[in-house]
């Protein structure tokens, strides 16, 4: 059986539009009543990576969370929202989104974020233990509606429908999984561990303006016109690739989710239902098109220093805000001020740096970019290496 992602054109953020747009895409795919039962508790799940207004594009727009949480109260569902934010607490970043003005106009409620529990995760994870731990309101949900943001991403070239889900893992505990898998394969397959867990009921894409270039914080914001929903969640972040004319396969998401039987990235499996895609695809949207790193080359310290791509500060736009320094998940910090009066940019000791790019994923400046040195960036090792700009 093949699975339905629901394209709908949505040119702007007006309210009214979004949720028709979304009403639509939602009843394409069989309504809301098909995914929530009446006095079920459903977590509804932005994507709430820092507190930035809403024309930022860093986080799932307030209209679009609007209408999903009004369709689930128009079920007859109980409503709590939130995220786990890289960086603030949940509530302080929930409001500087607009998030939590527009989930409380419908009567949702703050899920707790702040305490946590355990999930338990099959045998043979990724994680490399029996349990994760993560925001106590995701075990206390019935359900977890997840509504994601299309944007360009470092390490994983995209996020969106899958990675959505890290967010539900508590506090410190989502930079840990970059130590544990530094490698873009390995840290695919812990979000896609993560997500078939929690399995999400539903998921809404917000494409009506995405982040391209230096995402998923630091990019451009960039017009799509566009409302994605479906249950397959790696059906429809293929479908978002595809919109934006990046290769599936490019992204590790798709290809482990597909291998695990847990959606399918493969066009002749999808059956798109709505407006036409071809209509909305933006041809030039600035994203990393090479493939995910191959270690084969870059085993060894000096080698990977001289081919992968790495972080780079731009010192005219650094702030010394130090937001690197605390993002930065090595336990030495791969990212340090030289000295304590913090009159001049962190540094990197690329010798440490596993090349997660959370210093650049955090940066709320965009004064970090990520840059492949001179000699990965030549046609005959980027094909083998693969990597980035």
């Amino acid at each position: 059986m093949k699975s339905s992602v629901a394209i709908v054109r949505c040119d702007d953020y007006d309210e009214l539009r979004v949720l028709n747009a979304v009403r639509r895409a939602v009843d394409l795919i069989g309504g809301i009543a098909r995914f929530v039962r009446p006095d079920e508790l459903i977590l509804a799940k932005p994507n709430l990576l820092a507190g930035d207004p809403p024309d930022h594009a860093t986080t799932t727009h307030p209209a679009v969370f609007a209408a999903v949480v009004r369709l689930l109260v128009e079920a007859g569902a109980r409503v709590e929202y939130g995220d786990s934010p890289g960086t603030g607490s949940p509530a302080t970043t929930a409001r500087k989104a607009g998030i939590a003005a527009a989930a409380e106009r419908f009567g949702a409620r703050p899920g707790d974020f702040a305490g946590q529990a355990d999930l338990p995760l099959p045998e043979g994870n990724a994680v490399g233990s029996s349990t994760i731990p993560v925001a106590r309101v995701v075990l206390a949900a019935d359900g977890i509606v997840s509504v994601p943001k299309l944007k360009t991403h470092a390490l994983m070239r995209f996020t969106g429908a899958v990675k959505n889900q890290l967010g539900c893992v508590y506090g410190f505990h989502k930079a840990r999984m970059h130590l544990i898998a530094p490698e873009e394969r390995r840290f695919g397959e812990i979000l896609v561990d993560i997500n078939s867990t929690l399995s999400p009921r539903l998921y809404v894409m917000d494409a009506v303006v995405g982040m391209e270039g230096n995402g998923p914080r630091g990019g451009s914001p960039r017009k799509i016109g566009a409302i994605l929903v479906s249950a397959d969640p790696v059906a429809l972040d293929a479908t978002a690739c595809r919109l934006i004319a990046l290769d599936p396969v490019h992204v590790p998401t798709n290809v482990i989710g597909q291998e695990r039987g847990h959606g399918t990235h493969l066009q002749t499996e999808i059956d798109l239902l709505g407006d036409p895609l071809d209509e909305l695809v933006c041809h030039d949207f600035n994203v990393i098109r090479s493939p995910a790193r191959q270690p084969l080359l870059t085993h060894f310290t000096f080698m990977k220093n001289l081919l992968e791509p790495r972080p780079v500060i731009d010192s005219d736009l650094c702030k010394l805000c130090g937001v690197c320094v605390d993002a930065c998940p090595v336990p030495s910090k791969a990212v340090q001020f030289a000295g304590d009066d913090h009159s001049s940019p962190p540094v990197f000791d690329y010798d440490a740096c596993i090349r997660c790019f959370c210093c650049q994923e955090m940066c709320p400046y965009e004064a970090i970019q990520v840059r492949t040195p001179l000699l990965g960036r030549l046609p005959i090792i980027s094909r083998v290496v693969g990597g980035g700009r």
